[in-house]
């Protein structure tokens, strides 16, 4: 129900941009989050948007590096990724939650996963 896009390699350093769209799930009634995981470790939440895009979390690893958007018009939540290290590969998947109350959690238990994109920084 969600599709995540935008993955690749990149270069330390370097920029991405993640997408997150849905055809099914109107993004103005869910949470979505953003979670990655690197090979041989857990999943970990890195950042994730309100309904309303005026509250925001991020993991401590991301901040001050990634930004979190969305494009209501398009239904697509996008993940600004900047200044790229190594330690960032792996594969990003955005996950959606019904939730009206404008807040969101990395901490919940999210309904709608995407595949997955992968993400790969090296030189």
């Amino acid at each position: 129900l969600v599709v995540e896009s935008g993955g690749g390699l990149v270069q330390p350093g370097g920029s991405l941009r993640l997408s997150c769209a849905s055809s099914r799930l109107n993004f103005d009634y869910y949470a979505i989050g953003w979670f990655r995981q690197a090979p041989g470790k857990e999943r970990e939440g890195i950042s994730c948007l309100s309904t309303s895009s005026s509250n925001s979390n991020f993991a401590d690893s991301v901040k001050g590096r990634f930004t979190i958007s969305k494009d209501n018009a398009k239904n697509t939540v996008y993940l600004q990724m900047n200044n790229l290290k190594p330690e960032d590969t792996g594969v990003y998947y955005c996950a959606a939650f019904y939730r009206l109350d404008n807040l969101c959690d990395l901490s919940q238990e999210y309904t709608y996963w995407g595949q997955g994109t992968q993400v790969t920084v090296s030189s």
